[in-house]
């Protein structure tokens, strides 16, 4: 229970915020903004509160909202409040104050004032503790000052949940990174939440300040889009419900953001939350829509343009449709929206927004009837903002909406929405601007009937040009964009009442008609309603009743359907004239002149119309019937006045009308009306005889037209479409006649050529007008027109041709393009002789100066050239048209050739072209260019055209004074095109007269391009193989010129040249070589020269392919060798050639590198010949003055070990042999002859020794090249030869093979194995040492490296090794060789070693004595035995018991005392480290124990070395080892410890050695203590014992000998005591009476018992300090030593005491530890006080100094008794005594802590 009570009242306490401890009032108290802790907490409220008060009537001045709080919160009353006091309701009161106050006072927490203020609130109301996340929140926008650090300093442990984050810097106190603080919003909404809801509050009491706003909306930005980065997810769905959380997470903050309309800066803010989050997320419409919403409900003047911005990124990502009804009344609310927008618009894309607008205000319009909003829809449309794309949208919805609207004429607002809708429409379809453009294809793309539309709003929308009005006449409609509806239809009738037309009269006559255009005014005002229409029929000019005889009532019809007008009006016109021609009076007439207006009818775009022209054509049809039946004269109707008294027509017989209406028109009517392009396909189809009725195709003979009729129709629709003045029906019936091409041996072209003529004829501007009346496309027609010329009709093709150079057509460059484009379709129809026409012409005009005519004909008729497939003849034609002009243009005037030289001619017209030169080389260059473009290679007749163009070119290029390097590429590829025809056609022949080669010689040296070269190389390649004697005596030049051009080249087409001319050309041409006399080696030499020259001028990563391309080519059986050798003697040996020749020699098989190495060693032997042959020819070595044998045979035979060295041809060669075929039978002897060879070479230049030596190099190459196996048999063949050196080389091979044999390969195992016997039999018959020695080489790496897999084979090469023939030999080198190869035997065989040991351990400890005998130590004989010696330590340490190992330790310390160099001293303690860890320890100790004389008699060093291997001996082996030998390691140490003594005591004294006897006695020192750390006391203690007797045995008369035993028994008991220390303080016992005697003996005047009395001193304070077992407080203990110690004060005067006997008889002080020992040694001590001597009384005086200083107030406990002796010496006549006691003096008050004069007075 009482654990329970405690806990809660811990809880309670730590949740207080009010305590009774006064400390922990004063700290809280001293926290404070302004001031330190300290002068806080010094500091009452009334002076606070004046210092603070000041602050805030500061404050007050500034703002006056601040002045309500001094009757609260910083009244007078406030001094006295207390918070812990106050009740909750005033604490929440309290709250809410400070909470107001914080909010206004955060827009100025920079200024001093206010942290004043915000001070007297910490400090009184401590609003740190209560207030804190408010307080917090006020200054977090101020996080980066100082003020800020300063808070967090005084914050409490306990910190609000929310802002637990800031522990870390309240902690270390600095500044929070803003990036923390996003962090934290982002990751944790709390703190977002805390921060937006501050934010809110302030800008809600209207107490924000920029800082915040902008602190906020950076920190709320950031955060959603960290949050958006944190939410992202891969799946859709995931994505979107994330973004949902995060909306209705943020979305109440922002709603209430938005709405402040005090406060524009948070909209603003918010403006760019949204933005970002809307950017980021994925939200749906609904969202965006909702945000728009939320958006627009809020804003005001000052934030609407950047919440337009905003209300635009909004539209980005929402789907682009109208925008909600709040969206467009907020809109629609701002004046000026349009402009506004287009504003905005410069800087940001506002047009989905305004798309989404417009489309709602149409949709408000038609709907509600609204149309405010339909003037800012045309602002928008003629603005910029929008799109093509988006104001297409918006069109169609104002067409959509035009036609939504009911026609209901008694609702006055649906006539109001129409007739604004109709304002708008028709003002954008009139625009001659983009947006009218748009407007124009939003109508075609639009699904309404535009018709009807145009009907129902009385306009014309679709954009068009009817006939001008009359200038001088009153304009009988007001406006035509106006409804008609806006006047009476009854006036207009009025006005046209009065026009007259005569009785001749037609419309469809040529120029502008004023009456026409009235009438056509009021014919579609009165298509509104049937009534007008039918009034307008029966007005007086159009002769209605008389229609029948007179043309104007049926042409002005004709006119209105065939005309640019509304399809309305067109069926309307097919109507009434169906109407007409039921009546009676028509019935006798002929009215054919209908029939192509009907046929162009049926051809209408408008379904309507084209139903209309099916119902007309239908009572035509039964007039020609009814007329066809009477079989009489019929009138034709409009005969002679259709088109004027001047145009005559052709007309069809009744029966053919009858027939083509009958069979042809009829039967295919309802399949014209659902398609617009049947009728064409119709009539061509019956105009070509291909046509069959639908109706009943059995029928054929009545189907088919006969020539005659179909001859008549022909003719009958040309002259129609020739005379007729309407462009569309001229267009429409071209569609189909277009197609015919002729009937019964009249073609179109005949018929229709006076119609192309009349509109070539025509300027641009005529035709353009002519077009434009209609709105019809010019192109259109113009390609109509061209299309009535056939291909071989002479006088079309004529005109054509004649037209197109005319200056009349030069202005319309589009009919021009129209035209070349119709002769370049003709072309491949055309006949041989029309083509050869044209393309004279072509070339004619295309060689026409550009200036006459802005080059316009001239590039058509290029590239009409161009584009054509031009055959040979005209090719040719064009080739043989340039020689005359050449020949022109090279010959000067004939007054100027009989005044100057030819070359000055030519440099005169090369300086200065003349303006025929110049066309006369634009003439060359475009008809080069067509045969290149003509693909040549079709074209091989031509090849001897273009050799002579090319050699025309040659004195072009000297009059010009350029190379003119394109023309002759131009005819050099063209060539190059056409050669490999004459090798697949054997008709072809090439004239062999011409000088071809010699040509192309010309070109290759004398261009600088590159292309030229390349190109002409080719040339000659391909030559070189379908003709060879053409080029073959050119040859070389061209080669050699390659080697200073071409192959410098870089790039992969010169590559690609070189390589095909290399391949195309040398074959030939060394064909050519072996069917002369001269050899084909020696033929090519200059061919490879100039390859090889080139050599470094060849960029580095084509050198390979190149050159290996050449061997080939040339045959690398025969040429490799010789490229190889070449290379080598003109760049010399370097790496870089070394390595590129291995590169090119391995790209070759095995066989043709072993020939090309054989026949390179016979080039060298050529080289040393008194007369050389082939390699003066290769390598220039006959050449006088530059000749020197040594030199170039030096190059050569530096290259065939690098190249023997290659691993390539080593692997190829290892496969090679292992098979057994003849292939494997070739190499073989290709590697024996070379072989041979290779042994020749070196025989002869056995006198030169450079040469000789890398002979040998290449030898042991070319003997690796084969497996082991393979190798093996060649080198027992080879070592069989007499020549030493031979067979040492040989040898030494093998042993790198060895070297370079894997272990685990078998089959080397096996070779080496079997090879071992000949190794032995070497190394017992030879009497060649240095072969000897390779063999044990030999032997030792197939030994180490296989000896362990087959022992038994080891065991007879190590008899060998170990024999007097081998390690018995006088050789030291052969010695050190078979020790070696032992140890490794030793390694390898260990136990089956054994057996050779007794004859090779003796040899092996001779040599070792022998290597340090003589003035010059052999260092490598003894460090190998010590190598052999060790491998038996490690391997077999038995074998080197008794009476060896005894020798190894004499050997040795000769060997130490030799001190040969450190390597030998490293061999040697290697190999005793060894034998100290592996040999038994008994016998080891033993034989060191027998070698210690024999090891200090060798001297220091080897003394040394002894003790080294005991310790090592002694740290490897046991505890146990070590006990069953400490008998003789006792011997050994107390040798040790004699060592000193006896070197004494010698005659014959090393002073060297004595010097290191302290080194050899601490070394001694130390083994014993390794000793000693491995036995326990038990068998330890006698030994001790044993020593410390054995110490004192000597006879009392040798002094000497006593003390310097007794000084190193006392070093050893020194380190003996300083390591163990308390361990074996009882073993202080046994030295307690020697080191009295020594002390009581000694005189420390003689240096050697100095030594000893200070040794004795040191031991004796050792084991004074580390006593823990009270030895010396034992009374016989101390008093046996500290009257002898005291006494030592009496040697004052001959030795200082400071350092030796006062530390010790402190120490014993220390360790007696108690009162009586105390008291009788200071007892002891004052008498010396008193002493006579100075010397005596300054040193008791010093170790009183010490034991006051060590034993403090202890030792003065017997100050009483010391008090006379320090007054006397106070008066001492010395004065250093005097000094000392002064200090002592000190000292003594130091300890007491009070002075000592009153007592010593």
């Amino acid at each position: 229970m009482t654990t329970a009570l405690a806990a809660q009242l811990a809880q309670i306490a730590a949740n207080s915020k009010s305590t009774l401890d006064v400390k922990a009032q004063k700290a809280a108290h001293s926290k404070s903004l302004i001031f330190e802790p300290r002068v806080a907490a010094s500091q009452n409220f009334q002076t606070l509160y004046g210092i603070c008060h000041q602050g805030y009537e500061e404050l007050c001045q500034l703002d006056s909202r601040f002045v309500p709080y001094g009757t609260t919160i910083f009244s007078e009353q406030s001094q006295d409040e207390d918070r812990s006091q106050m009740t909750a309701a005033e604490n929440v009161e309290l709250d809410k104050k400070i909470e107001s106050f914080l909010h206004l006072a955060g827009g100025r927490l920079r200024l001093m004032p206010t942290i004043k203020a915000i001070e007297w609130l910490i400090r009184r109301f401590r609003i740190h503790e209560y207030n804190t996340a408010i307080l917090i929140s006020t200054f977090l926008p101020y996080h980066t000052i100082p003020a800020f650090v300063t808070l967090l300093s005084i914050l409490p442990n306990t910190m609000p949940p929310v802002y637990k984050f800031l522990d870390p810097y309240v902690r270390s106190l600095t500044q929070p990174p803003r990036s923390v603080l996003v962090h934290q919003a982002t990751h944790h909404p709390d703190f977002l939440t805390t921060l937006s809801t501050y934010t809110l509050d302030s800008c809600r009491d209207q107490r924000h300040y920029p800082a915040l706003i902008s602190f906020w909306a950076g920190i709320m930005t950031e955060a959603v889009n960290g949050m958006l980065d944190r939410m992202r997810s891969g799946r859709r769905s995931i994505q979107r419900s994330n973004d949902q959380t995060l909306l209705h997470q943020i979305g109440p903050t922002l709603s209430d953001a938005l709405v402040m309309h005090k406060v524009p800066g948070l909209q603003i803010a918010c403006y760019i939350v949204i933005s970002v989050f809307v950017a980021k997320g994925d939200l749906d419409d609904a969202a965006i829509s909702a945000l728009m919403d939320q958006l627009v409900a809020g804003w005001t003047a000052e934030s609407l343009r950047p919440g337009l911005v905003c209300l635009s990124i909004l539209a980005q990502y929402r789907s682009a449709k109208q925008v909600s009804k709040k969206v467009t009344r907020a809109l629609l609310k701002i004046p000026n929206i349009s402009s506004l927008f287009a504003d905005t618009g410069k800087e940001h894309n506002m047009g989905k927004l305004a798309n989404g607008l417009c489309l709602a205000l149409i949709d408000r319009a038609y709907k509600k009837g609204d149309l405010r909003g339909l003037p800012v829809v045309e602002s928008l449309l003629l603005g910029s903002v929008l799109n093509d794309q988006q104001a297409a949208v918006v069109f169609k919805s104002l067409l959509l909406a035009a036609h939504k609207v009911e026609d209901n004429k008694g609702d006055g607002t649906k006539e109001q929405v129409r007739k604004s809708l109709a304002s708008i429409i028709i003002k954008l379809s009139q625009l001659d601007t983009d947006a009218g453009k748009i407007f124009t294809k939003a109508i075609n793309d639009t699904e309404v009937d535009i018709d009807v539309l145009e009907m129902q709003l009385g306009a014309d929308l679709r954009p068009k040009i009817i006939a001008h009005q009359p200038q001088q006449d009153v304009q009988m409609v007001g406006n035509e964009t106006e409804p008609a509806q806006t006047e009476d239809f009854q006036y207009f009738l009025q006005q046209i009442a009065n026009l007259s037309a005569s009785s001749t009269d037609s419309c469809l006559r040529a120029g502008p008609s004023d009456v026409f255009t009235d009438l056509c005014s009021v014919f579609l005002a009165s298509l509104a309603e049937p009534d007008n229409l039918k009034a307008f029929a029966e007005s007086a000019p159009l002769q209605h009743n008389l229609a029948s005889q007179t043309p104007f009532y049926l042409t002005f019809l004709m006119r209105i359907w065939c005309g640019p007008y509304p399809a309305l009006a067109r069926a309307a016109a097919l109507d009434m004239t169906k109407r007409r021609l039921k009546d009676d009076d028509c019935s006798n007439m002929d009215f054919q002149a209908l029939l192509p207006y009907c046929l162009v009818a049926l051809n209408d775009p408008s379904k309507r119309v084209r139903r209309a022209a099916a119902d007309l054509i239908t009572i035509l049809q039964d007039l020609f019937q009814k007329l066809d039946a009477k079989s009489q004269d019929h009138i034709y109707w409009a005969n002679g006045h259709l088109y004027g008294s001047g145009q005559p027509l052709t007309w069809m017989t009744v029966d053919v009308c009858h027939k083509l209406l009958r069979d042809i028109i009829t039967p295919s009517l309802e399949e014209c009306v659902l398609n617009t392009d049947y009728i064409v396909e119709v009539l061509q189809s019956a105009l070509n005889s291909n046509f069959k009725t639908p109706v009943d195709e059995n029928k054929d003979k009545k189907g088919h037209l006969s020539h005659g009729t179909r001859r008549s129709i022909l003719t009958f629709l040309a002259s129609h479409t020739i005379h007729a003045p309407i462009i569309t029906l001229k267009i429409r019936l071209l569609a189909s006649l277009n197609q015919v091409k002729g009937v019964s041996g009249i073609t179109r072209t005949q018929l229709l050529l006076p119609l192309l003529e009349w509109w070539s004829s025509l300027s641009s501007d005529d035709a353009s007008r002519v077009c434009a009346r209609e709105s019809i496309d010019e192109s259109t027609f113009d390609h109509s027109c061209a299309e009535i010329v056939l291909p071989n009709d002479k006088d079309g093709l004529e005109f054509l041709l004649g037209v197109v150079g005319t200056q009349r057509l030069l202005a319309r460059p589009n009919f021009l393009r129209v035209i070349f484009s119709r002769i370049q379709g003709l072309w491949p129809s055309m006949k041989t002789d029309a083509r050869h026409i044209v393309a004279k012409r072509m070339l004619e005009l295309s060689q026409k100066d550009p200036s006459s005519d802005g080059g316009v004909v001239s590039s058509e008729a290029a590239n009409l050239l161009r584009n054509v497939e031009l055959t040979t003849d005209i090719l040719l034609l064009f080739l043989e048209s340039l020689q005359p002009a050449a020949k022109m243009a090279t010959e000067p005037p004939s007054g100027k050739r009989r005044r100057t030289s030819s070359s000055e001619a030519h440099r005169g017209l090369g300086t200065q072209p003349t303006p025929e030169l110049s066309a006369m080389l634009r003439q060359v260059t475009f008809v080069l260019q067509l045969v290149e473009g003509s693909d040549p290679e079709k074209h091989p007749e031509l090849l001897n055209a273009l050799f002579n163009a090319l050699s025309e070119l040659q004195h072009f290029r000297v009059l010009v004074g350029s190379e003119l390097g394109y023309l002759q590429n131009l005819i050099l590829r063209s060539l190059l095109a056409m050669v490999p025809a004459y090798k697949n056609n054997q008709s072809l022949k090439i004239d062999s007269t011409g000088g071809h080669g010699d040509l192309l010689v010309n070109c290759i040296q004398k261009s600088s391009s590159p292309s030229v070269q390349n190109t002409a190389l080719l040339l000659v390649a391909s030559l070189a193989n379908v003709a060879p004697e053409l080029v073959l005596n050119s040859v070389m030049p061209i080669f050699t010129h390659m080697g200073g051009s071409v192959l410098r080249q870089g790039d992969d087409y010169s590559a690609h040249v070189i390589n095909q001319t290399v391949k195309e050309v040398v074959p030939p041409l060394i064909q050519s070589l072996r069917k002369g006399k001269i050899s084909p080696l020696a033929g090519a030499s200059d061919l490879l020269l100039s390859f090889v020259t080139a050599y470094e001028h060849i960029p580095s990563h084509r050198r390979l392919g190149l050159f290996v391309s050449l061997v080939e080519t040339l045959g690398a059986q025969d040429f490799l060798f010789a490229l190889l050798a070449m290379l080598t003697n003109m760049y010399g040996p370097t790496d870089q050639i070394l390595s590129f020749a291995t590169e090119v020699f391995n790209y070759f098989t095995v066989e043709i590198q072993l020939q090309s190495l054989i026949k390179l060693l016979s080039l060298v032997g050529d080289i040393f010949q008194p007369r050389p042959s082939l390699s003066s020819v290769l390598l220039g070595a006959n050449e006088q003055g530059d000749r020197d044998p040594q030199k170039i045979g030096l190059r050569q035979i530096s290259l065939i070990p690098h190249l023997l060295s290659s691993r390539k041809l080593t692997t190829q060669i290892g496969k090679l042999t292992e098979r057994d075929d003849m292939e494997a039978s070739k190499i073989r002897e290709l590697y024996s002859t070379l072989l041979e060879n290779l042994l020749v070479l070196a025989d002869s230049l056995k006198q030169h020794k450079t040469l000789y030596n890398r002979c040998g190099d290449a030898l042991s190459r070319l003997l690796n090249l084969l497996s082991i196996g393979e190798f093996i048999k060649a080198v027992e063949t080879l070592l069989d030869r007499p020549d030493v050196v031979l067979r040492r080389k040989v040898l030494r091979a093998v042993e790198i093979r060895i070297d370079e044999e894997s272990q685990a390969d078998a089959n080397s195992r096996v070779a080496l194995l079997a090879f071992l016997p000949h190794l032995t039999a070497i190394v017992r018959v030879s009497e060649d040492m240095a072969y000897k020695h390779i063999a044990v080489g030999c032997v030792d790496k197939i030994s180490e490296k296989y000896g362990k897999k087959d022992p038994e084979a080891v065991t007879a090469a190590a008899s060998t090794i170990a024999s007097d023939h081998c390690l018995g030999q006088d050789d030291d080198k052969l010695r050190v060789m078979a020790l070696l190869c032992l140890a490794s035997l030793v390694d390898v065989l260990q136990d089956g070693v054994v057996p050779v040991l007794p004859s090779a351990i003796p040899k092996a400890l001779s040599y070792i004595a022998q290597s340090i005998e003589g003035e010059t130590p052999r260092l490598e004989l003894h460090n190998a035995s010590y190598a052999f010696m060790a491998a038996l330590a490690q391997h077999l340490p038995y074998m080197l018991s008794g009476s060896y190992l005894g020798q190894l330790l004499a050997v040795s310390s000769a060997s130490a005392n030799a001190n040969i160099g450190s390597e030998a001293n490293d061999a040697r303690l290697q190999c005793l480290r060894l034998l100290a860890k592996q040999v038994d320890a008994k016998i080891l100790f033993s034989a060191l124990e027998q070698n210690w004389v024999k090891a200090t008699g060798s001297g220091s060093i080897a003394t040394r070395e002894y003790l080294d291997i005991l310790g090592v001996a002694i740290d490897k082996h046991s505890k146990a080892d070590v006990s069953k030998n400490v008998t003789t390691l006792s011997e050994i140490f107390i040798n040790a410890f004699d060592l000193r003594r006896i070197q004494y005591s010698k005659i014959d004294i090393n002073e060297d050695f004595l010097r290191q006897i302290p080194r050899i006695e601490e070394a001694t020192n130390n083994v014993a203590l390794k000793m000693i750390y491995k036995l326990n006391d038990a068998a330890f203690r006698p030994i001790f014992s044993q020593l410390m007797e054995w110490a004192t045995s000597l006879p009392k008369k040798d002094t000497t000998g006593r003390n310097f035993r007794l000084l190193s028994v006392y070093g050893f008991l020194l380190s003996f005591f300083s390591s163990l220390k308390s361990i074996v303080t009882s073993y202080a016992s046994y030295i307690i009476d020697s080191a009295v005697d020594v002390l009581r003996v000694t005189t420390p005047k003689k240096t050697e018992e100095r030594e000893l009395w200070k040794k004795v001193l040191q031991t004796l304070a050792k084991c004074f300090e580390h006593d823990q077992d009270d030895f010396w407080q034992a009374p016989a203990h101390f008093s046996a030593v500290a009257s002898i110690l005291v006494s030592q004060f009496a040697h004052a005067p001959s030795i200082n005491l400071t350092d030796d006997l006062i530390p010790t008889i402190v120490e014993l002080a220390t360790a007696a530890d108690s009162p009586e020992h105390q008291k009788e040694l200071n007892s002891t001590l004052l008498k010396h006080l008193r002493s006579e001597q100075a010397s005596v009384r300054l040193a008791t005086v010093k170790c009183e100094q010490a034991l006051t200083t060590k034993l403090g107030e202890e030792w003065l406990s017997m100050l009483p008794e010391m008090l006379p002796y320090i007054s006397e010496l106070q008066d001492d006549d010395d004065e250093d005594v005097e000094r000392e006691t002064h200090r002592w003096i000190v000292g003594i008050e130091g300890v007491l802590g009070e002075s000592l004069d009153a007592m010593l007075q």
